[in-house]
């Protein structure tokens, strides 16, 4: 469960670049684009300009290097050419890279356009909570904790963490143990220790925390039909705290 030295710097490359992919669509007009437009821009910039490999693209049999997960969508929208961004929207992409053999998964909601202060606040939050979770990363803390940091923060501000999805750990494989859970009490759950790596991904949603998959198979959308946002990182806890390990140039570290 824990990984060696060496092979956390390997998943730091990988984060590396996965973070070099959101600078990428940061500069993208994504205002009138497709998603499989952004799909295929993101999966081009992976494989010709990074030397890497998109880790979703065949895993599970899925067919793309990105989800895209737009407004009521939770989770594992599918790219599409029908699907058009327009003014308004909040989209959500969660990419894999993989490089040496070692996967980095992270993701980042936009906002499309003139986006509604409702909207814009939902998303606002939503960061906020993810960084809530990773805050409370360190060796002796517990799981627990985590979950009690996002959950104690989405639901402060009225809203609902998704529960039939959560975070985990990560390495040569994408999905490894534990779950992170998104919700949770403090004092229980897996201990932390130094070497363990995972991600922390809540869905925090506008309205209830009922999903539903639609007949794709794929795609998770709000039972209510109000909004979803979504941010991952991956992180791995160090011997005094965490480190993110898919930091993007426009943040900061964890204090």
């Amino acid at each position: 469960m824990t990984k060696r030295p060496e092979e956390i710097a390997l998943l730091a490359e990988a984060g590396r670049l996965l973070a070099a992919v959101f600078g990428h669509l940061d500069g993208l007009a994504l205002l009138g684009m497709s998603t499989m437009q952004i799909n295929d821009r993101a999966d081009r910039f992976i494989v010709e300009t990074l030397g890497a490999r998109p880790a979703s693209k065949g895993q599970y049999g899925y067919a793309y290097a990105l989800n895209a997960s737009r407004n009521n969508v939770v989770c594992h929208g599918v790219p599409s050419d029908a699907d058009v961004l327009c003014s308004g929207d909040i989209v959500n992409f969660d990419i894999t890279l993989e490089k040496n053999g070692f996967i980095a998964d992270s993701s980042k909601t936009y906002l499309v356009g003139e986006v509604s202060a409702a909207a814009r606040r939902l998303v606002q939050v939503t960061y906020e909570a993810m960084w809530n979770g990773i805050r409370a990363v360190r060796p002796g803390a517990r799981l627990g904790d985590v979950g009690y940091a996002i959950e104690r923060h989405a639901r402060r501000n009225g809203y609902s963490v998704v529960r039939e999805y959560c975070g985990h750990g990560i390495g040569r494989e994408m999905h490894e143990a534990p779950e992170v859970l998104h919700w949770g009490q403090r004092h229980t759950g897996l201990a932390l220790r130094e070497g363990m790596v995972f991600t922390i991904e809540p869905m925090i949603n506008q309205g209830r925390d009922a999903v539903r998959t639609e007949d794709d198979g794929w795609t998770v959308v709000t039972c209510d039909g109000q909004l979803s946002a979504q941010f991952e990182h991956t992180a791995a806890v160090t011997h005094d705290g965490v480190r993110v390990l898919t930091l993007r140039a426009d943040e900061a570290a964890p204090v």
